[in-house]
């Protein structure tokens, strides 16, 4: 199931249909690729063609963002928000129970240590078996690094694009893994960010709970999130 949306598919499974269909692509015979979009995305695309075609091309696309839940809303299309952090994380309980190897690229290296760390011991049986920060600048070694340790699912926390990018790249240089963009969720994992509280999980304003705990945000947000949903709205209107 998917709908369009200024010009991507958009996947619309429920959060146990996506999980289910991501534990296909670990079994499967690719490196495979899942983008968990937000309006930041749709932005960044419209302006980089590489990265527009990365989404096109990516095996699901997820809703992540409120807004790209909204954005599908004003266009008939109800769906529920998938949030990358959440996804990601049950994808994780997942492997554990499977003893699906796990490998983690992204943050800074005290970062990804502690998050690999916390992780491990949150996640009864979790076998991370490779870690890297997101700073280098030869991916070419980071790739057959990877390769040495031959992991099955591969969680990259290096902000968008750059880590749609590397993942995309990896699909010709990777042993068969899924590989899915997370973002900054290794700050929370590692306990160096607080994420928002559940009232703001669940009506979807973790957005606004992070602009206004780190007010550098800001810029990000806006006017990115409002022009988004007037493109989506002016796109129903045609």
């Amino acid at each position: 199931m998917s709908a369009e949306l200024l010009g991507f598919n958009i996947d619309t499974f429920g959060f146990e249909e996506a999980v289910n269909r991501a534990k296909i692509l670990i079994d499967g015979r690719k490196v495979s690729q899942i983008v968990t979009i937000n309006p930041e995305m749709f932005n960044t695309a419209q302006k980089d063609n590489d990265f527009a075609n990365i989404i096109k091309e990516a095996d699901m696309v997820i809703p992540d963002g409120i807004g790209v839940k909204l954005a599908l809303s004003i266009n008939g299309v109800k769906t529920d928000r998938i949030p990358g952090i959440d996804f990601a994380k049950r994808l994780l309980e997942e492997a554990a129970l499977s003893n699906i190897p796990v490998g983690i690229v992204g943050g800074k290296e005290e970062i990804v240590k502690k998050a690999a760390e916390n992780l491990s011991k949150e996640i009864n049986g979790l076998n991370i078996v490779y870690y890297h920060n997101g700073y280098f600048d030869n991916d070419n070694e980071i790739y057959a690094e990877i390769n040495s340790k031959s992991p099955k699912l591969i969680l990259v926390a290096m902000g968008s694009p750059r880590q749609e990018k590397f993942i995309f790249n990896a699909k010709k240089n990777l042993k068969p893994a899924l590989m899915i963009g997370i973002g900054g969720s290794l700050d929370v994992w590692s306990g160096n960010i607080k994420r928002a509280p559940v009232i703001f999980q669940k009506l979807g304003l973790e957005w606004f709970y992070r602009t206004v705990t780190q007010p550098s945000r800001f810029k990000r947000i806006f006017p990115t999130l409002p022009l988004f949903l007037i493109k989506a709205i002016s796109k129903r209107s045609v």
